[in-house]
């Protein structure tokens, strides 16, 4: 198997800590499922910014572009201004490698407490697709009469018929190998002209595959319904700003962001992909060991699907499913073991299967012709 090289970008706050856990739980499936994996780390972030005056230079940017994929820590820290790391780096680079779509389970595992009164691991498990390079986040817009008090900020939100609609095929391929369901969220009732939009290509991309079935929700609706019947989602695609808040729902249902993961895709494959946990740089529990990586191990997991490695990335999350009924708390001191303790477990959980196994060798799971992630 030929080498395959991962950009390790761990960033601020406790993204070196959780980003530690999960290098350490991919080399031990990596081991396991004879992988070869080869690390590259980029010092990213803060402290590159305040010492450099830069957040990606051009020339690590060409570098990072030559990577399989990006596993991704955190970025943030109270010294640097609001935007400065998040748009330079994170958005930047989602744009600038073409991640259109933003991949985000929102799936309940066994043992993990959510606060959804009697809500069971079979009745949540989507996967919910924003689209990662339009909308509100394009930095369209600007101030009229700034500091005064007739002052006007306006924001716009772009939205073009190739980026909606690569996004939505996205979410019809990715539903043929789930349940056959696809909703799409949005406000066509109040947002006319880009709910039009992405309801119109919606429906003609539908048609195309009768074999799946559709609806639609309002984002407020979504809200709802996410809560009390998230069993009825499978597939759902919406716009960059939506996709960005409704998530962050679906981490707190599924027991929190720190078990959230996520995964920029580019799905040609013409730049790398980039995988991150969502939780953030954390910088008051930084170095406490305190920090639950099961978000940042999930990510890996992604990363190694849209690798082509599924049961590797199946380890990874078996490996996680295996720890979490441990802990007393799914972060601080309460959790009953240290971030490195975690990142221990699910490695030898890894490997104390591949010994039950028996086998090194697994089947290889079918996977759509040209398609990754």
């Amino acid at each position: 198997m030929s080498t395959q090289r991962i950009a390790l970008v761990p960033g601020d706050g406790i993204g070196p800590e959780v980003t530690a856990q999960a290098v350490k739980a991919c080399d031990a499936a990596a081991r396991r499922f004879g992988l070869d994996l080869a690390w590259e780390e980029y010092e990213l972030g803060a402290d590159y910014w305040r010492i450099t005056g830069q957040v990606v230079p051009k020339d690590v940017e060409q570098e990072l572009a030559k990577a399989d994929a990006i596993l991704f820590g955190a970025v943030g820290d109270p010294s640097v201004p609001p935007g400065v790391l998040e748009r330079g780096l994170v958005i930047h680079l989602r744009t600038a490698f073409d991640q259109y779509v933003n991949l985000r389970p929102v799936k309940l595992l066994p043992g993990v407490p959510t606060p959804i009164e009697g809500l069971r691991p079979e009745q949540c498990d989507l996967v919910i697709l924003r689209e990662n390079t339009e909308g509100a986040y394009v930095g369209a817009g600007g101030f009229i009469h700034r500091g005064g008090p007739d002052e006007i900020a306006t924001q716009e939100s772009v939205n073009t018929r190739k980026g909606v609609e690569r996004l939505i095929r996205h979410g019809f391929r990715l539903a043929t190998g789930r349940r056959k369901h696809v909703t799409l969220v949005h406000k066509a009732n109040i947002l006319t002209y880009a709910g039009d939009l992405w309801q119109r290509t919606f429906e003609e991309v539908a048609a195309e595959h009768p074999d799946i079935t559709v609806d639609y929700v309002h984002v407020d609706a979504m809200c709802l319904y996410l809560v009390t019947q998230p069993e009825r989602f499978d597939v759902v695609v919406t716009d960059n700003l939506f996709g960005d808040i409704i998530t962050d729902l679906g981490a707190a249902v599924q027991g929190g962001l720190g078990l959230a993961a996520s995964g920029n895709l580019n799905p040609t494959c013409s730049a790398p992909s980039m995988f991150e946990p969502v939780h953030g740089s954390a910088p008051d529990i930084a170095g406490r060991g305190w920090a639950n990586p099961a978000g940042s191990i999930l990510s890996a997991a992604l990363m190694l699907e849209h690798l082509g490695h599924p049961e590797a990335a199946r380890g990874l999350e078996d490996g996680v499913k295996a720890v979490l009924p441990r802990l007393g708390a799914m972060r601080g001191p309460e959790m009953g073991m240290s971030t490195e303790d975690f990142g221990d477990a699910v490695a030898a959980a890894i490997s104390e299967s591949r010994c039950r196994s028996g086998s090194d060798t697994v089947p290889r799971a079918a996977r759509p012709a040209g398609e990754h992630g």
